[in-house]
């Protein structure tokens, strides 16, 4: 049987293995925060049973994916610390340095900030969409101060949930499905992340509309079964 230790120490090397051109002191502080990140989430389980810490290590990989620098993919591995372990911010500053904290501390902000599903209907629906859409650009723009990787982090972590959000109740799929659509795809576009705008487009749209998207997909396969 492989051990937890060693799969994690099988995902560590995958992870900077997809780094180019990463140097020792970089891959040092990536390493650090794995191991930080693993000790502080030890015990906690994710809605599929898996262990949270392969969130953590996901959210991480799509930010190498993206290649951003040691810092972002370390405060990648850190975002949920502060909110669901008893690690603090000031913890955090004192291991991992400023910039990780001030990343970690913007991440935990963001996801604290009040967000309801649209309820509108109608001609109504459209205009109440893009308010709350605005509004919380405004108050992420006020959170994360100059540094834009805080809205990566953000953006990476959904991504990773929408990808996982099988596993919840059908009533929070769609909830977390529309309020994807209404507000973090429009952001990775304004951002011009193309790829993961279409990625959270095609998830929401799944859990929003599965009949539809049933019918799409097998439409598509059969195409591509002619096509072959």
């Amino acid at each position: 049987m492989v051990s937890p230790v060693d799969t994690y120490s099988r995902d560590l090397e995958s992870l900077l293995g997809s780094l180019n051109d990463i140097q020792p002191n970089e891959q040092d502080l990536i390493a650090r925060a794995y191991r930080r990140a693993e000790t502080a989430h030890e015990g906690q389980k994710r809605k599929s049973g898996e262990p949270y810490f392969t969130h953590c290590v996901a959210v991480a990989s799509i930010l190498a994916d993206m290649n951003m620098d040691a810092e972002t993919i370390a405060a990648g591995l850190l975002h949920d610390v502060a909110e669901d372990t008893d690690f603090t911010i000031e913890m955090i500053r004192e291991e991992f340095g400023k910039t990780i904290a001030l990343l970690v501390d913007g991440v935990t902000k963001l996801k604290n900030l009040p967000i309801k599903n649209v309820s509108s209907v109608g001609d109504h629906r459209r205009t109440s969409t893009v308010n709350r859409e605005m509004e919380y650009i405004r108050k992420m723009l006020l959170t994360m101060g100059d540094d834009v990787r805080v809205v990566l982090v953000k953006l990476a972590d959904r991504l990773h949930n929408m990808r996982t959000l099988g596993y919840m109740p059908e009533h929070k799929q769609k909830a977390v499905a529309q309020e994807t659509m209404d507000i973090f795809a429009p952001l990775a576009n304004r951002l011009g992340i193309w790829q993961i705008k279409w990625e959270l487009e095609d998830l929401s749209f799944r859990y929003m509309h599965a009949d539809a998207y049933r019918a799409i997909a097998k439409a598509l396969d059969e195409r591509r079964a002619d096509r072959e």
